[in-house]
């Protein structure tokens, strides 16, 4: 009787322990499987934190630069200048189809066409322009002599009148663009030192 007690109780206890093994092994699996599963969905949030971080630094960066930006109508060269008052998606432009030749730096007593300054604007150009007539107004001959003394100061500058637009001075580079009413030296400097030079070519 008490060999038999014995054996029941060992018996007893290899049955927990299969029990106990059995346990840890299914607990295992579950890890494993969740394993499997948390891993990608830690990828996936760790990418979408990192790309949100990268949105909010670019909208920081964005929001903190001189004037507004245009969305690019691309760089794409014509032969003719006769593209449309309306071809463009601001006024002055900032991008778009242009010819394959570029107006000369420096100061300019004439409008300079539309599809002629963009070509400026990709080779990394600040095109300064007024709204106007300094032949006719005392007003505009001094602000027009201010816009000259900064912008001969850069090599990659341009000033021109534009007669028709919203504003009385306008500040454009590729994809940005500044128009306000009153001469703002820092404003025009800080402007153009932030994008003069830098070119716009599509890459190959």
């Amino acid at each position: 009787m008490a060999l038999q007690e014995q054996a029941g109780r060992k018996e007893r206890r290899r049955a927990e322990r299969r029990a106990r093994k059995e346990h840890r092994q299914k607990e295992q699996e579950r890890r494993s499987s969740l394993a499997w599963v948390r891993k990608p969905l830690a990828y996936l949030v760790g990418a979408l934190l990192v790309g949100a971080a990268g949105y909010w630094a670019y909208h920081q960066w964005a929001s903190g630069m001189p004037g507004q930006f245009v969305a690019s109508m691309g760089n794409r060269h014509i032969t003719t200048s006769a593209i449309g008052v309306n071809a463009y998606n601001s006024d002055p432009p900032t991008s778009g189809p242009h010819l394959p030749s570029i107006a000369s730096w420096g100061i300019h007593e004439n409008p300079i066409p539309k599809e002629l300054q963009i070509h400026n604007l990709e080779d990394g150009g600040i095109v300064v322009q007024y709204n106007c007539r300094p032949q006719a107004e005392e007003e505009c001959r001094t602000l027009v002599e201010k816009l000259a003394q900064i912008v001969k100061r850069y090599d990659h500058a341009i000033l021109a009148p534009y007669p028709g637009m919203s504003h009385k001075i306008a500040l454009t580079a590729w994809s940005r663009i500044d128009k306000f009413n009153d001469f703002d030296e820092k404003r025009i400097v800080r402007f153009i030192e932030a994008y003069i030079g830098l070119d716009h070519h599509a890459r190959k």
